[in-house]
């Protein structure tokens, strides 16, 4: 809990910090980076470019400091942080050198506007938020028999196909058919692979594509193309470059709070674009495991070369008792007698039911539309669940 004398500290200058976020966050990656080159192996290149990461990063410290006495509010945020920090391999001797040098770039950037007493008061914020995520990653590795700053195993890439026309899947088994760690359909597994003209080792995220599995897993990875402000994908595009099948993976633990519920509350499942990853985990482990279960899968892309999986979905739905099928194609075939032409309209869903989970992924405007939509239409928020990769800038605590 926050002291009494840095708590007025801290709410008359989050404001301050807010409005000066991203130039603290860009001056503490700098100065970090150049006392911590090694680090830069943790960072996604393109989203430091971007400068998504320092907006990511003094949104999670300033939301914190805000909503630190309202853990039904912060709670999910440090969840979804947690799992992404374990995923990436983060130990709790890296929280002592962020902490350093974030706090000294505040002071660097805000000169002396920052006090003695609230420059306290902020190392104060730092440490609770801290030792709040560090007490939840250990919780995580421990699920895993996984240890902070372990060395991944290579996992060979034993089949390789694509799974549309710009994703490919790609299925991993360890050596020796070794078993593998148990993980929940909507979880994600981190890759690291080299970038020589860069000197480092860049590591991704990519949703478990299959239901779970004993002796293999398997991701499907969409090719990224670079746009009018944002590089191409530097790791997605050397797997469906540079991998084959015989190569060899490093992988870290499956982590991340996006996660099929347990019960017997139906299953609604939005996606649109490469989002639809986990929904297809989600999706055969209820065909195969739950078939009574009721299901609505709603699906959006451009047309029907961008989509998927497709032939897996329709068997999957087709296996279970109750499972109702949605598809928008803003481009469809004009045999394509399953689909409806444009983009997404959940208001053309009948009878959407209110005790339902609600699973949401893909681009973050189509999220943002879609979790309004079933906000407005009466849906509870704590029923709606989603997943965003790269800085989380969904908003969720305004």
């Amino acid at each position: 809990m926050l002291s009494t004398t840095a708590r007025p500290l801290i709410e008359a200058t989050v404001p301050v910090l807010l409005a000066n976020g991203e130039a603290i966050t860009r001056h503490f990656y700098g100065r970090m980076f150049g006392a911590h080159p090694e680090l830069k192996n943790l960072f996604n290149l393109g989203n430091q470019a971007t400068g998504d990461q320092a907006q990511a990063l003094a949104g999670a410290v300033y939301a914190f400091a805000a909503h630190m006495d309202k853990p039904a509010v912060i709670g999910p945020v440090l969840d979804r942080i947690a799992h992404k920090h374990v995923s990436l391999g983060i130990t709790p001797a890296q929280y002592s050198i962020v902490g350093r040098h974030l706090l000294a770039a505040i002071g660097e950037v805000l000169g002396s506007a920052i006090t003695a007493d609230i420059a306290a008061a902020w190392d104060e914020v730092y440490w609770l938020m801290a030792t709040e995520l560090v007490a939840r990653e250990a919780r995580l590795y421990q699920e895993r028999d996984w240890q902070a700053g372990q060395d991944w195993p290579r996992l060979e890439v034993v089949a390789r196909e694509a799974a549309s026309t710009d994703t490919v899947a790609i299925t991993l088994k360890p050596a020796a058919d070794a078993p593998l760690p148990a993980f929940v359909p909507g979880q994600y597994l981190s890759v690291a692979i080299p970038v020589p003209e860069a000197g480092l080792t860049q590591v991704r995220q990519y949703s478990l594509s299959d239901a779970p599995s004993d002796d293999a897993w398997r991701i499907t990875v969409k090719r990224v193309a670079a746009g009018d402000s944002t590089p191409a994908g530097v790791v997605s595009n050397r797997l469906h470059d540079a991998i084959r099948v015989g190569d060899t993976l490093r992988v870290g633990p499956p982590a991340g709070d996006f996660q099929l519920r347990d019960g017997d509350h139906p299953v609604i499942l939005i996606s649109a674009g490469v989002g639809i990853t986990p929904m297809v985990a989600m999706l055969r482990h209820l065909a195969r495991t739950r078939p009574e279960r009721p299901v609505i899968f709603a699906y959006a892309t451009q047309d029907d070369h961008r989509y998927p999986h497709r032939h897996e979905v329709e068997a999957s739905l087709a296996a279970l008792d109750d499972g109702r099928y949605h598809l928008w194609l803003e481009t469809p075939a004009t045999d394509d007698a399953r689909a409806l032409a444009g983009r997404m309209d959940l208001g053309l869903l009948k009878g959407l039911p209110d005790d339902g989970d609600f699973y949401l992924c893909g681009p973050l405007p189509f999220m943002q539309a879609q979790r309004h939509w079933l906000i407005d239409a009466g849906i509870p928020r704590e029923r709606i669940h989603y997943e965003v990769f790269g800085p989380d800038l969904f908003g969720e605590l305004q």
